[in-house]
């Protein structure tokens, strides 16, 4: 994975999110949820992944976003 730079601007940070490969083979990313919030902020994150009609989870502190449109189920 390639290093970000220390300043990022949110539009650059989502393209660079979006652009992963696992993004486009329909797999799944993971990012901190208090990076996310410092980088772009909650809102901003959950507007572009519904935007995608992707579906997201959060748990311990990531997000984990399932980058394609298929029913995701909490399995116990």
């Amino acid at each position: 994975m390639t290093q970000l730079p220390d300043v990022i601007s949110p539009e650059k940070w989502i393209v660079h999110l979006f652009s992963a490969r696992s993004v486009a083979e329909g797999g799944t990313v993971r990012r901190k949820v208090a990076d996310v919030e410092r980088l772009i902020g909650r809102e901003r994150f959950l507007h572009e992944v519904r935007r995608r009609g992707f579906r997201v989870v959060e748990n311990a502190g990531q997000f984990i976003v399932f980058c394609n449109r298929e029913p995701v189920y909490i399995l116990n």
